[in-house]
């Protein structure tokens, strides 16, 4: 019995995977780095660092584009896990930014992020919204707490308005459901404050 020879078809599918191997190197080493620099772009925020959390972003924001070139042709790999995950850490970054700013939300597209990925970085953006008013309640800033608190509403309004599957949308339900249960939880911290400081400014003035 003669057997077929296989070496083409061996060097066909070796091209192939080669080529899906070597890019999904580089996605997992670009978005490992994108949800670190991501994460600390979040914190240089909230220490009011913006420059540095702008360069952070401006890193990330480079590095998601590589790997959305290098994978252009592999959406398997484009689509999988751990480059959505990325996609969802630097969206995040940039929603937090921009929130805490008081300035108009950037696009999904504007931002080279799936409509997924994206919303679910709001949805945490607004747990991040969150630290932001304690912060800003410690500080005695009740306006600006009192913002902060509109704008996780906001957020929380559009989340809550597209009742679509879970496949289709990475789980939002339940990022919905987590940022619903934190402004419950801040407008309680915000309203005990205000409450104290009415009695407060009651008692000094009597």
């Amino acid at each position: 019995m003669t057997y077929p020879d296989l070496s083409a078809v061996s060097a066909a599918v070796r091209e192939v995977l080669d080529d899906k191997y070597r890019v999904r190197e580089i996605g997992l080493k670009n978005s490992r780095q994108i949800i670190r620099h991501s994460a600390n772009a979040i914190r240089s925020i909230h220490r009011g660092e913006l420059d540095a959390a702008e360069a952070l972003m401006e890193e990330a924001g480079a590095l998601l584009a590589e790997t959305n070139r290098a994978l252009a042709a592999h959406p398997d790999i484009l689509h999988a896990g751990f480059v959505g995950d990325a996609s969802k850490e630097y969206a995040e970054a940039r929603l937090t930014a921009a929130l805490a700013a008081g300035e108009d939300l950037p696009l999904p597209g504007e931002l080279g992020v799936l409509a997924a990925p994206y919303l679910n970085g709001l949805g945490e953006a607004v747990g991040e919204m969150r630290r932001r008013m304690l912060d800003l309640l410690r500080a005695g800033d009740l306006p600006a707490a009192e913002m902060t608190l509109d704008a996780m509403n906001t957020a929380h309004d559009l989340l809550a308005d597209l009742d679509y599957p879970d496949g289709m949308t990475g789980g939002l339900r339940r990022t919905t459901d987590v940022a619903r249960a934190l402004i419950e939880r801040s407008r309680s911290d915000l309203t005990t404050t205000v409450i104290q400081e009415r009695l407060r400014r009651d008692l000094a003035g009597s």
